[in-house]
């Protein structure tokens, strides 16, 4: 009775230990299936502030995800001179087209209809439905394309590669603490320098300094911006900007303001428009 007591459990324990080898077996099979994200390897702490805000308004890859996105587009500046456009960009190549209704500040000379694009090759603009290829039109087309579909998508992009990130200080302004960081690019001419004021408690930039090298101005403006959230991304609709001091203090208060409204993204945009 003993005998035959020690082998029942002895086969009991060779029962579960089999078992237990092949949950073992199965969790490892299903752990070496499952993809493993790649470790983000980061330059410095300002690079790890940057990625971890870009994860918190939504990467280029969300944007890319809803694969377009059409706007109108307000600027008014400080003499209350207004431009109004109907923007449509895909992002998958950067193509951007702009309608202008109102041009009172881009292209005060000109009557009527105004349309830009960049076709993911090349830029062209016409007037009243003409095209034309006076420079002066075509540099400044080259401008507002390139620098309206940057502004739409610059959080995201300030992970593109060839950037360089420093962490300059904290700061305290209004009772809300930031983290300041700076952005360069790496290029042997003189491009835009960022320095961005990263709320430490949203994780969002709530403003942040910037140059215009195109137009060899590399004197600080400070931008103030709020956010919306269209179809899961924060996007920083609600903009205004004047000349500043690098510490970020407005040199004056005569302000540009810019709305983006309507968003919608995922309209099913063919590049065929943009030619």
């Amino acid at each position: 009775m003993k005998l035959m007591n020690l082998v029942l459990i002895c086969t009991l324990l060779w029962s579960c230990q089999t078992k237990v080898e092949d949950q073992s077996t199965t969790v490892d099979k299903e752990s070496s299936n499952t993809p493993v994200a790649p470790k983000m390897e980061f330059q410095n702490k300002a690079h790890e502030l940057v990625y971890n805000m870009v994860q918190t308004v939504g990467d280029y890859d969300q944007l890319k995800a809803l694969k377009d996105v059409t706007y109108k587009y307000t600027y008014q500046t400080p003499d209350n001179k207004v431009d109004v456009s109907m923007e449509n960009y895909i992002f998958e190549g950067e193509l951007s087209y702009g309608s202008y209704y109102k041009h009172e500040r881009t292209f005060p000379e000109l009557e009527g209809k105004i349309e830009q694009c960049f076709d993911g090759n090349s830029f062209w603009f016409k007037h009243n439905g003409t095209l034309s290829a006076d420079e002066k039109y075509l540099k400044r087309t080259q401008f507002s394309r390139k620098t309206n579909f940057y502004w739409f998508a610059m959080l995201q992009k300030l992970l593109d590669p060839g950037i360089k990130y420093t962490y300059l200080k904290e700061e305290t302004i209004n009772a809300q603490e930031y983290d300041v960081v700076k952005v360069s690019f790496d290029s042997e001419k003189p491009t835009d320098i960022y320095q961005l004021y990263i709320n430490k408690k949203t994780n969002l930039v709530d403003q942040f300094l910037f140059t215009v090298a195109d137009f060899n101005s590399m004197d600080p403006r400070l931008m103030k911006m709020e956010y919306e959230e269209v179809n899961g991304i924060l996007i920083p609709n609600k903009r205004k900007y004047t000349k500043s001091d690098w510490n970020g203090i407005a040199l004056n208060d005569s302000w540009a303001i810019v709305s983006w409204t309507d968003i919608k993204f995922d309209n099913g945009l063919s590049k065929e428009m943009f030619k």
